[in-house]
């Protein structure tokens, strides 16, 4: 199968409120529809996750991650051109996402892919794609194909083929919190 198909089926699957599990710019992750709140609770299901916990998304640009942040603080700018490493940004504001995705306070976590395979799928799905780690809550995440548990490839619609016969290590993001106010907090480096 070539990639062009597996993102075609993978966006198909997205656009009917599925689940997929696909590779990122980090690790292997499940992932939904972040404006479809029964996607989102589904996603929670399958990963035994308690839903008071927000989910990560990723976006294929700049223009994208606008979209559905009131107001980006100047430094979210800066900090994304810094850094070299994938780098998930907690941002107020959130808006036109899923209820269920957003955190307490109105914060959203989300990540501007580069990485060629999951850059493509939001490029075609023209939204944000919920980005959790392929695992069960509380277990190691999936840093290639043969680490997923064979109950997640079970419970998703959709697994893509792409990299599926990597064997490298992947480590997940950096996650920065980032206020209004420009103040800076490292959650995970």
């Amino acid at each position: 199968m070539t990639q062009e198909e597996d993102i075609r089926k993978a966006v198909d699957v997205l656009r009917k409120g599925g689940v997929i599990l696909y590779p990122t710019d980090t690790v292997w992750g499940i992932g939904c529809d972040a404006t479809n709140a029964e996607a989102v609770k589904k996603v929670y299901a399958i990963k035994h996750r308690d839903d008071s916990k927000a989910l990560i998304c990723l976006v294929d640009s700049e223009a994208r991650l606008q979209r559905y942040v009131r107001n980006v603080p100047e430094v979210a700018w800066e900090l994304l051109e810094a850094v070299d490493k994938p780098t998930t940004l907690i941002l107020d504001g959130a808006s036109g996402l899923a209820e269920n995705l957003i955190a307490d306070d109105g914060s959203v976590g989300l990540r501007i892919t580069r990485e060629k395979f999951s850059h493509e799928l939001c490029y075609r799905f023209q939204k944000p794609l919920v980005s959790t780690s392929a695992n069960i809550s509380g277990e190691p995440a999936a840093q290639n194909y043969q680490d997923i548990a064979p109950e997640l490839l079970d419970s998703v619609d959709y697994v893509c083929f792409s990299r599926r016969q990597e064997h490298k290590p992947h480590t997940p993001s950096s996650i920065i919190k980032l206020k209004p106010n420009g103040e800076v907090t490292i959650i995970r480096k």
